[in-house]
């Protein structure tokens, strides 16, 4: 028996995938470099599956039908890079490497040309969903060689999740490294809607003193409309869980220390690299960040002051308020993250398809959304699209939610309460409908201390100019402007 594909790590996710694999009737073969946990495997809950355990890479390749596909579910970082180094020896030339777990893209960019140079192709893919997609049906995003995306596509769209109409939430992304560089971009936006999420949960528990029960019959009520979503069901039902050892609500008993595995990091780095304000994204890098520093807020909360939050109204009618703003401030997040994925393809000659992504991201995925299926809309409607908030449905949208919007931002800051994802957002969509922003003076700053020059309204735009502000100051000016 010659199995289709093999996989490599059987840890959570890729023990989770391989049996999803074997689920749509596909023959896998399976290797872990500790070989116990092969073992364990094919005599538990890969028994009577079309599952090969496999004790060697040498085992592996010879059990694969050729070209050999191998999916790699290591640890990011050298963990893959050695497990390739094993594979290559044993493979041959048109053979096919996947990377299926969270590698940074230029990884992906570098391993393409190593394994290209030698024959072989390789796959940079980033899967989402946990543990429960892998099994039951992630979202996959596939990005390298087109050539062998003809000889994966069959099983991996076969494995993806579905949405309504039976469309597989897999497709290929594009070149290179494309795949895990929209993943980083997907855990991006991740980070935000928990920050959001978060940001409403500390309003609603602190300003208006909602109890646990009570957020999460709001959170159900949200999931009905606009905000219908994973992340705020499953929000829902972790107010509604009891610590067993206890009695208390679980989340009163999780200690406020939020931690990070790096891609919403990584994010935030290229967002800086190629020029695109993902804001949102990076407020909510740094929440995790300052929530970390428990120790230090123990500290300063005996020592700083501020106002104490009070409420006085409708709480009916500032829920509906919060609601909005949530979703006004998703809407930016996710709006910054296709911003930032145009500028990569501009930078590294990538096509993409900014609508299949978003149809890639409307099953199997932790961030998966009704949503999603308007975000598509929007780039089918226009592929150029450069801001999704200048879409009519998401530009309506925000018009309709800014008055609820501006009053939780106000709400917050003059209660005292931490809510930096709702105020960047805001911020964010101002600094876009500002014609004219107060970039000049800093122009003229710059160009005063350091000769950096500048553009002028009444001149060309490929005109620079420099001003001798002191009178001291000679005509060299500075050759580093950039806009």
């Amino acid at each position: 028996m010659s199995a289709d594909i093999g996989l490599i790590g059987l840890a959570v996710m890729g023990e989770n995938l391989i049996l999803n694999i074997a689920n749509h009737g596909f023959t896998a073969a399976c290797f872990n470099r500790t070989t116990t946990v092969v073992d364990k495997f094919i005599e538990g809950r890969a028994k009577d599956k079309k599952i090969i355990g496999c004790h060697t890479p040498e085992e592996l390749a010879k059990n694969l039908k050729k070209p050999r596909k191998i999916i790699i579910m290591v640890r990011a970082g050298s963990p893959v890079d050695d497990t390739i180094a094993k594979l290559v020896p044993v493979l041959e030339k048109g053979d096919i490497i996947i990377d299926g777990g969270n590698s940074n893209y230029e990884d992906t960019n570098r391993r393409i040309a190593d394994l290209e140079s030698k024959g072989l192709m390789f796959f940079g893919c980033g899967i989402s969903g946990g543990e429960e997609g892998a099994l039951t049906g992630p979202s996959i995003m596939p990005g390298g060689s087109e050539e062998a995306w003809q000889h994966v596509k069959p099983i991996f769209q076969a494995i993806a999740a579905k949405v309504e109409d039976g469309s597989p939430c897999c497709d290929y992304v594009g070149q290179a490294g494309s795949g895990h560089f929209v993943k980083m971009v997907h855990n991006g936006i991740e980070y935000g809607d928990m920050q959001l999420i978060a940001e409403a949960y500390g309003i609603m528990k602190n300003l208006i003193g909602l109890s646990n029960a009570e957020i999460a019959d709001t959170l159900e009520e949200w999931n009905k409309g606009d905000l219908d979503s994973y992340l705020i069901e499953i929000s829902r039902d972790i107010f509604r869980k009891k610590d067993e050892e206890t009695g208390k609500d679980m989340v009163d008993v999780i200690v406020d220390a939020a931690g990070q595995k790096g891609t919403g990091k990584w994010t935030v780095i290229n967002g800086l690299d190629l020029g695109a304000p993902v804001t949102l994204i990076g407020e909510a890098v740094f929440a995790r960040t300052l929530s970390s520093q428990k120790e230090d807020r123990v500290h300063a909360s005996k020592i700083l002051s501020g106002p104490k939050p009070h409420f006085e109204g409708d709480k009916k009618a500032f829920l509906e308020d919060l609601r909005q703003a949530v979703f006004a401030s998703k809407i930016v997040s996710y709006a910054q993250g296709f911003v930032l994925m145009r500028e990569a393809a501009k930078n590294f000659k990538w096509r993409l398809n900014y609508g299949a992504i978003a149809l890639m991201w409307r099953g199997g995925c932790i961030i998966r959304s009704k949503f999603l299926g308007k975000i598509k809309e929007a780039f089918d409607k226009n592929h150029d699209l450069p801001n999704l908030i200048l879409d009519d449905f998401f530009k309506d949208k925000i018009n309709a939610a800014q008055a609820s919007w501006r009053r939780i931002v106000a709400a917050a800051a003059v209660n005292g309460l931490y809510a930096p994802a709702f105020g960047t957002a805001l911020n964010y969509y101002d600094g876009l409908r500002t014609e004219r922003l107060q970039a000049n003076l800093i122009q003229a700053q710059r160009d005063y201390f350091g000769a950096h020059t500048y553009q002028r309204v009444d001149k060309p735009a490929n005109q620079v100019f420099h001003t001798n502000w002191t009178g001291r100051g000679g005509t060299t000016a500075s050759h580093s402007y950039n806009v």
